[in-house]
């Protein structure tokens, strides 16, 4: 084959956006500048908040805890029920901030939850402020899509703690149709995350879209087979963005969080009241108790009060 002159490949994320000089990546903050493919929300933030762990949702990792939380614009899928347009689908001029800046924040919580839109389109940023966390005695946090090349999320493992990786759906289908990405890259995600960092996943049930039972059920065989801790979030879809299907059936997503409850230890229920206390799975006895991101954690050193159970997690 035969490289176009002036072209360049964004190795970043798998789509690998062929760009000409000029032209602006998928994810609309990386472009080819004629001498290669930068940043272009390098140093600017598009929102940032301290928000209680649970919100990202982290429900095993330093339960009760606050943790900054910080994005930068963009991302490399375009879903059509995205929660976060308004930053994730455009590039806009941001708030300057340094990596310096942003670990002096972190510094007065749990530490830093890259998050809001993809944290991966933000990865020149992530590089040089986790380290900078890390030094001081934080954490580390992403709340992703998956969807980064291998290369790049290896060099970023070594300073993450915790990830929560979305799940969109099990099926190509679902992705192609909803996401414009691909289930694969997802999964492959996944697997190298397995047993180096605290897992966790959601899965938003979309009606009509990959809320099939046999689906969850798969999903659930499928991560039950990573054979590592991690807790598994189904969520109540609402409308939003360019998808207006009337929001999750409360009854359906409880059906579809007790099938899932038989493959996984630790399934939860979100954007619904109910399913988010802790049960051992010894005794099934409630060891963390939750509500409106209000928590009290009555284990022990990280078991069970009553049976003595080792429960999953960081922090307990």
């Amino acid at each position: 084959m035969v490289k176009e002159i002036g072209k360049a490949s964004c190795l970043l994320c798998p789509r690998h956006c062929q760009l000409k000089v000029g032209q602006t990546s998928r994810c609309h903050v990386r472009a080819n500048k004629g001498s290669g493919v930068v940043s272009l929300n390098y140093g600017e933030a598009a929102s940032w908040h301290t928000d209680p762990i649970e919100k990202k949702p982290l429900y095993h990792f330093y339960p009760g805890k606050q943790i900054f939380s910080v994005a930068g614009f963009g991302c490399n899928l375009s879903c059509t029920f995205c929660q976060n347009y308004e930053i994730s689908q455009v590039s806009r001029q941001g708030v300057p901030v340094t990596p310096e800046e942003l670990a002096a924040q972190a510094s007065k919580t749990l530490g830093i939850c890259f998050t809001y839109s993809e944290p991966t389109m933000w990865y020149e940023m992530i590089r040089d402020t986790a380290p900078l966390v890390k030094e001081s005695g934080g954490k580390v946090v992403l709340i992703s899509n998956g969807t980064i090349s291998s290369r790049f999320l290896e060099e970023l493992i070594p300073y993450i703690d915790a990830v929560n990786i979305d799940i969109k759906g099990f099926t190509e289908e679902f992705y192609q149709k909803y996401c414009g990405g691909k289930l694969s890259w997802v999964l492959d995600t996944v697997e190298r995350l397995a047993g180096r960092v605290h897992l966790e996943v959601t899965t938003l049930i979309v009606p009509e879209g990959n809320d099939d039972p046999q689906e969850i059920r798969e999903l659930g065989k499928w991560l039950r087979n990573l054979n590592t801790p991690l807790a598994w979030h189904l969520s109540r879809y609402f409308p939003s963005y360019r998808h207006s299907s009337p929001p999750t059936d409360p009854q359906k997503l409880l059906e579809l969080w007790e099938i899932a409850k038989e493959e996984i230890e630790y399934v939860y229920m979100g954007n619904i009241s109910g399913g988010q206390n802790t049960i051992c799975p010894q005794c099934e006895k409630t060891v963390i108790f939750r509500e409106y991101y209000h928590t009290r954690n009555i284990l022990n050193q990280g078991e069970c009060p009553y049976c003595g159970r080792t429960i999953f997690g960081e922090g307990l």
